[in-house]
């Protein structure tokens, strides 16, 4: 049976690139904090990587806070900026976040007295400047910090950083962005964004699990949620893991270098996959910014039908996509994202996420067109029985 993977949001196959870094140094022996000549060997591979990365996305080696992925880099944003802000109390946090930033944000509401406001967005799930501004401007001496992620990782909606990093700074205000969906498809400059806080993580973009990067500008301290050995600028504790560093240092390199090309291909490979999709299912419902939005992301909700439903049925038929964030995958409940948009309970049910990546190709566009006709029309019968 051919098989087809389209669901490179949730991870994406390792760049050889990446395999061959991190395999060469797995055989060594050696702690980066170590003194001796094996520690100050692991040590430079972790400082090459590390100018390497911030090399790659316009930032300074300095900036560049090693984590072990994007969840971790949030929890250390939004928690430690908030901390660092006190006693400033409002957070202000679109609607439409990963669970990974929108779950401190909720900790930090029930447990550390902070006033959480969820930012509106629009039909297409942007976020409006004039929406950022007019929250800052209720109480901006309250305002500890704003967290505004990149690109949109069901929908591919992605937002004006640089325009929402200005409002925020015309206030003197912190802004954090979770880029782990834009880095590899959309250029990522750091510097140029205007962000103070910038998350990134290496299964997204061609890298090994398990490693990500915080950028954190300089002047910048938040209060450490992971105490111990202080390896990473005394705000993230932990050994380093120096082949899966070497590993992301090598895909960022190589997806950076490559994006352009790659935005390209996929943007015309997801295009020819929106429109056969509308041809096999006439009354399916694209969601997110029709233009502006990731090149590799088309995100359908199907009318009558749920989407736990289609996406097992589709995998039986050899192709796998998701029904959103694959962090949340088996819980029985509609995405956050689409009911923020405004869409109904039963669409934001019945939806559907296929992402391209580098390995992609026609074919896999050519199966999930042949099956998927069959697949919803059982999917259907099944919501009526």
């Amino acid at each position: 049976m051919t098989s087809a993977y389209l669901d490179h949001a949730a991870t994406t196959p390792m760049l050889p690139e990446a395999i061959e870094a991190m395999t060469e140094q797995l055989g060594r022996v050696g702690n980066a904090s170590s003194l001796h000549a094996a520690g100050r060997q692991v040590r430079r591979v972790v400082e090459e990587s590390r100018e390497a990365i911030a090399d790659a996305l316009g930032a300074r080696p300095s900036e560049v806070v090693f984590t072990s992925g994007g969840t971790e880099a949030d929890n250390l944003a939004i928690k430690g900026l908030y901390w660092s802000r006190r006693p400033r109390k409002r957070l202000l946090i679109s609607s439409i976040e990963h669970h990974a930033a929108l779950d401190p944000a909720h900790w930090l509401s029930t447990s550390q007295g902070a006033e959480v406001e969820l930012l509106e967005v629009d039909e297409y799930g942007r976020l409006h400047p004039d929406t950022l501004r007019a929250a800052i401007e209720r109480a901006p001496d309250d305002v500890a910090m704003v967290s505004v992620m990149w690109a949109n990782n069901e929908v591919g909606t992605v937002q004006p950083v640089r325009v929402l990093a200005a409002v925020a700074h015309d206030h003197g205000i912190p802004f954090h962005t979770d880029a782990v969906q834009a880095v590899g498809q959309l250029p990522v400059s750091f510097a140029e964004s205007g962000a103070d806080a910038l998350t990134l993580t290496g299964h997204k973009l061609g890298g090994p699990m398990g490693v990500g990067v915080l950028l954190l500008a300089r002047g910048l301290t938040p209060v450490s949620v992971l105490h111990g050995g202080g390896q990473e600028r005394d705000v993230r504790s932990g050994t380093l893991d120096a082949p899966a560093i070497a590993g992301l240092a090598a895909a960022v390199q190589t997806a950076t270098k490559g994006q352009e090309a790659l935005n390209k291909r996929l943007t015309a490979l997801r295009d020819d996959l929106i429109e056969r999709v509308r041809q096999a299912v006439p009354d399916v419902l694209l969601n997110g910014d029709p233009v502006d939005r990731l090149p590799g992301n088309a995100h359908f909700s199907f009318p009558g039908c749920e989407g736990d439903a289609l996406l097992m049925l589709l995998d039986a038929k050899g192709v796998e996509c998701s029904t959103g964030s694959a962090c949340s995958a088996g819980v029985a409940q509609p995405s956050h994202v689409l009911l923020a948009m405004g869409a109904d309970t039963a669409s934001a049910r019945g939806s559907l996420r296929f992402t391209l990546g580098h390995t992609s190709t026609k074919q896999d566009v050519d199966r999930l067109v042949e099956v998927l006709p069959g697949v919803v029309e059982r999917a259907r019968r099944a919501g009526l029985s």
